[in-house]
């Protein structure tokens, strides 16, 4: 395996010196020596990798300089429209080397949501125009990549894409952890929320551990599975398909739970949710500052004022909660109001060691939770 050190010391040597992407699982330990290693004005953590190709380019169209954009394979979707109509050769040539971490990649057990992904990264890399290489685990090969990497994008003047297996590099815990003062954790909140709904309404919650813990709370207070649609994959669109679930079930109190990460990765569709949404709709972001399923590098979460951003885009009832007792004082109002309504629950990072992933399938989710819509509308 790769140590992070010896890859991103090659990459500095290579001239390397701007860092901007969304961090990844197979990319962690890299990624969290960048963090540690790198100032914050060179290292960016972006909203998307559509944002962090951007940057990307506006980083060389100022200093003439290659950046680096890391991301999971998942998130090249995101980045399509900046590389073929920004960094692409028939527009405006931008270099920029890729880290693309493979999820999903064939014949390596994953989870379902990586599975497509995983089998089309490398003919999307094709369709695209974008050469590439399989980063080699072996450090003295890797040079030559990324050499090889720096020198064909410069000279092609053209993004040039490296990727990175799941267990490409060593472990590395980031030393620079996110800290707030808060005193609640997630699971806790799920717990709460949970507890709190009991009149039938339907959960829509965001890809990562909030369903994940969400799941095993089921389990634990042995309830059924039926009212949550667990958003297992497609990052930042939960909010979007409670939307459309909204929209069509009249009267029904849709619950979205987000997160930090989640909701500033397309911050855009609150405007359109607020908007469009019944008085039933209920928006819910659990915001702890980070990116902690894929590592823990921070979110801009803890800078930035939710509610206030959300009343702007037209939520009718925005509301805060820093500790248990604003929890339940506001919670009462947010989920009884007649208006939609936005509440941000801000949790400390971390969640526990043993938590285990849903037992059931996607397609036995989704199939369980249209059953339970027929039944009950």
């Amino acid at each position: 395996m790769l140590n992070p050190k010896e890859v991103y010391e090659l990459l500095r040597a290579e001239g390397i010196e701007f860092f901007v992407g969304v961090p990844d699982s197979s990319l962690k330990s890299f990624c969290a020596y960048v963090a540690d290693n790198t100032s914050d004005d060179k290292n960016i953590i972006a909203a998307n990798e559509g944002n962090a190709v951007a940057i990307a380019a506006g980083y060389h169209l100022a200093t003439g300089k290659t950046g680096l954009v890391y991301m999971q394979n998942s998130g090249i979707g995101n980045a399509v429209n900046p590389l073929v109509s920004l960094a692409d050769k028939h527009v405006y040539s931008i270099p920029m080397i890729l880290l693309i971490g493979w999820r999903g990649e064939p014949g390596i057990k994953d989870e379902p949501q990586h599975i497509k992904q995983g089998m089309i990264t490398t003919q999307i890399l094709d369709t695209l125009g974008i050469n590439y290489e399989i980063l080699s685990k072996e450090i003295d090969h890797a040079r030559f990549q990324i050499n090889k990497a720096r020198v064909k994008a410069e000279k092609d003047n053209a993004p040039f894409a490296l990727i990175a297996r799941t267990d490409s590099f060593e472990k590395y815990e980031m030393k620079k952890k996110v800290t707030c003062s808060c005193t609640l954790i997630r699971e806790e909140v799920l717990e709460y929320i949970l507890k709190d709904l009991n009149s039938g309404e339907i959960v829509v919650s965001t890809t990562g551990k909030t369903s994940r813990e969400i799941y095993e709370i089921r389990e634990r207070n042995g309830e059924g599975h039926e009212k949550d649609f667990l958003v297992v994959g497609s990052m930042g669109h939960a909010s979007s398909i409670a939307l459309g679930m909204n929209l069509a079930l009249k009267g029904r109190k849709i619950v979205c739970i987000d997160g930090d990460g989640a909701f500033i990765m397309h911050m855009g569709a609150v405007a359109v949710i607020a908007s469009h949404s019944e008085g039933n709709f209920k928006y819910i972001v659990i915001n702890n500052g980070s990116h902690e399923s894929v590592g823990g590098q921070p979110t801009v979460g803890f800078d930035i004022d939710m509610p206030g951003i959300a009343s702007a885009a037209g939520f009718r009832k925005c509301y805060r909660a820093k500790d248990r007792v604003e929890l339940e004082r506001h919670f009462v109002d947010f989920i009884g109001s007649n208006d939609n309504a936005f509440l941000e629950i801000r949790v400390k990072p971390g969640s526990r060691t043993d938590l285990g992933r849903p037992k059931s399938t996607p397609e036995e989710n989704k199939r369980l939770f249209m059953s339970y819509i027929r039944q009950s509308y």
